[in-house]
């Protein structure tokens, strides 16, 4: 109750769903809530934990509300992550509550850790010593209290020793903390040699890390210059300031490799944070990371929405990479969205990366962010010659994929004991499977896309959905026996190419969706590093950051794939792609090559990729994207009407567009069918809204969106702000 009013205090919260605003609830008399307390509520007939909110709750009587359930014994979300909620459900439409319900995916960690039964050395002694228990009290005589398996395993002795000792008073019981999920960093450790052109980049790094304020730096290095070393002093600054540190990675596969490099610096892991955490270790490290304990974290975009107790740097590794994008509920890009972080909390960000994204490049023209450049590798190591092979003068043989000049580049590869890498973005076998009797193609029965034939799991595969079913024997529309054809290669039917010409080399298959998950993925990996492959064949999965340090040559089979596409990205993609994937090769120094097979060695991008002049690709980029008013030099938003039925897709879209209001400076196109107009059997049309940089998109949208009718039935409406993808 309060002492004047004699009421109970009412106070929003926002809850973990769907919700425009949070939801006001009645604070029990005596109960401690402010705002960021990580409270527990009735919604509904369930209870959910929700975040107090700023703000009073309005003018209800309090008497009418439901009551706060309970407060976690936890750290409250800060003001400055409360702002970040806010400043996300703004921009990308979404409702606060389901940003805020990404702050809230740990809830085994609301609560403390319970303590750990311990030991520790009494003035008993044993009645009669041995030679185990010797070892056991020796390192015990320090005072400090063990637990029972870490005194064994110090000590190389069994259990039962220590059991021994503790039934006879040798030892008592007592409560301690819980172990911290990995030991603090040592930014003085294993201090790096640094060139020239590193340690010049490092020192404005370290400077910018040093102090407070708001930058933005776009670390803008070719492939194996060393951008992680660098980038490590500013890290190494930040925690030298008592701050921590959230270095975001892109891909759950480079994590195991870069923990390592990263133990190499600071004598210690970071806390690694992705969607492959056992849920125990997930709440351990966000606990931690509220608490302070935590002083580095190294994680894929979700590791954003962390309680961090005082952030001090983002790094955004290889921060051109498309899985930065997020593109289910809440539409987010976190590179984007960790500059705005970085803004909020007045601390730097840097942003990493051998082909920066077009945004990031004009940025750093304009003079919004620094840029410092590494144009050479570590230790002065060669980049690649880069060749084309132009597929219509030296085709591949009939059933094949490879060029004849791959084919004898691999071999003279394999003579001198070095790596190749065939890289093909296309998992599986073949993308289209048909019956050469009657043309049947096999498709999903729920998206338009065709079924890939996965030759290793005998099966018919949808990539967007997820259907299968087992590769039939005969055609199920005529029934013709042994008449099934597949149709272009996927990485595993270039592998088969390769065992034909190579039956003795060792060849390892790449690719995201591999048996075995992320733990075959890590291992194979870990092989190709130790030199136990001979040949890799893989998709985009081996164009990101790995140090391959045999690999010598590099081969693209079809790097015309994403020009295909009406992507407005498609040539930036293509060029990122096809740059970091031929800088696997010589990375330790010796000579490589990378050949790039093509049907159109003129096209301005393959141009800018052979001739190595990066420069006139991303100034003749640039120049197209402002005559075009493309990002960033307009503004777009995409608008996704799905729905179980076509007819009511179409006609909610055409309803929105009828709702968008008159603007001088934003016009609405379509709405038309997506490209991939039935996904997991829903019907899709695509809105695209395009306007100038200083438009206010948001407003025009929620305008439209406020004056079309509701969506009823199984009709949604999905608002993507800067769009990455246009399937």
């Amino acid at each position: 109750m309060d002492k004047d009013s004699g009421t109970s205090r009412v106070i929003p919260v926002m809850v973990p769903m769907p919700a425009e605003r949070p939801y006001s609830y009645a604070v029990p008399e005596g109960m401690p809530v402010a705002p960021g307390s990580i409270v527990r509520v009735p919604l509904g007939p369930r209870q959910v934990a929700g975040i107090a909110w700023d703000g009073d709750g309005g003018t209800v009587d309090p008497k009418k509300l439901r009551p706060i359930e309970a407060v976690f014994d936890c750290p409250p979300i800060s003001g400055e992550m409360r702002r970040f909620v806010e400043w996300i459900s703004t921009y990308t439409l979404s409702p606060p509550g389901m940003v805020a319900r990404m702050l809230l995916r740990a809830p085994g960690a609301f609560d403390p850790e319970p303590p750990q039964q311990g030991l520790r050395l009494t003035d008993n002694r044993p009645d009669r010593m041995t030679t185990a228990r010797e070892r056991a009290l020796e390192l015990a005589r320090d005072g400090q209290a063990w637990t029972r398996s870490g005194l064994a395993h110090a000590a190389g002795i069994s259990l039962s020793v220590i059991d021994g000792l503790a039934k006879q008073g040798v030892f008592k019981t007592v409560e301690l903390p819980p172990q911290p999920v990995v030991a603090p960093p040592d930014p003085l450790y294993g201090r790096p040699e640094l060139s020239d052109g590193q340690a010049e980049a490092a020192e404005h790094l370290r400077e910018q890390a040093a102090r407070d304020g708001f930058s933005v730096t776009l670390l803008d290095g070719v492939t194996g210059s060393g951008k992680t070393e660098v980038y490590f002093e500013a890290v190494a600054a930040a925690l030298e300031r008592g701050k921590q540190v959230l270095i975001l990675i892109p891909e759950i596969a480079l994590t195991q490799a870069f923990l390592d490099r990263f133990h190499d610096r600071f004598g210690s892991k970071p806390a690694d944070w992705h969607s492959d955490l056992a849920p125990k270790k997930r709440e351990r490290i966000w606990r931690q990371v509220a608490e302070g304990q935590v002083r580095v974290v190294a994680g894929a975009r979700s590791a954003l929405f962390l309680p961090f107790s005082d952030l001090g740097l983002i790094v955004v590794d290889e921060e051109h990479d498309p899985a930065y994008k997020q593109e289910d509920r809440v539409f987010y890009n976190a590179r984007d969205m960790a500059v705005k972080r970085g803004h909020l909390g007045n601390f730097p960000v840097v942003l990493a990366s051998a082909t920066p994204s077009i945004e990031s490049r004009v940025n750093a023209q304009s003079g919004r962010y620094d840029r410092i450049v590494l144009s050479s590798r570590y230790a002065d190591a060669a980049l690649p010659d880069l060749k084309a092979i132009d597929m219509r003068k030296a085709p591949p043989e009939r059933g094949g994929f490879l060029s004849p000049v791959l084919i004898r580049a691999i071999g003279q590869t394999l003579e001198r004991k070095e790596q190749s890498l065939l890289f093909l973005n296309r998992r599986g076998y073949a993308p289209l499977t048909l019956c050469r009797v009657c043309g049947h193609r096999f498709q999903c029965p729920d998206c338009s896309s065709w079924l890939v034939e996965h030759r290793f799991r005998k099966q018919l595969i949808c990539h967007h959905c997820g259907h299968n079913r087992p590769v039939p024997e005969a055609c199920p529309e005529c029934g013709t026996l042994d008449h099934l054809v597949a149709c272009g290669p996927g990485v595993e039917r270039i592998a088969e190419e390769v065992d034909r010409h190579f039956p003795d080399a060792r060849t390892i298959v790449l690719s995201s969706d591999m048996l075995g998950g992320v733990k075959r993925l890590r291992l194979e990996l870990e092989a190709i590093a130790d030199g136990e492959a001979d040949i890799v064949v893989g998709t985009q999965l081996v164009a990101k950051g790995h140090n391959f340090p045999a690999m010598t040559l590099v081969g693209v089979v079809d790097a015309d794939i994403g020009l295909s596409n009406g992507d407005p990205r498609a040539a930036e993609r293509t060029f990122q792609l096809l740059s970091q994937v031929t800088g696997r090769a010589g990375r330790s120094g010796r000579k490589s090559l990378g050949l790039i097979q093509t049907y159109q060695p003129e096209h301005p991008v393959m141009r800018a990729i052979i001739s190595g002049d990066s420069e006139a690709f991303y100034e003749r980029e640039i120049a197209e994207r402002e005559r075009s008013s493309l990002p960033p030099f307009g503004r777009l938003a995409a608008i996704i009407v799905s729905a179980n039925e076509r007819k009511e897709a179409e006609g909610h879209a055409r309803a929105l567009r009828l709702a968008a209001p008159a603007s001088d400076v934003l016009e609405t196109l379509g709405p038309a069918e997506a490209p991939l107009s039935l996904l997991a059997g829903r019907h899709r049309f695509r809105l695209l809204v395009h306007g100038t940089r200083r438009a206010d998109i948001q407003a025009y949208l929620r305008q439209m969106i406020a004056t079309a009718p509701k969506p009823r039935g199984s009709i949604r409406v999905q608002v993507d702000i800067d769009p990455q993808s246009f399937l």
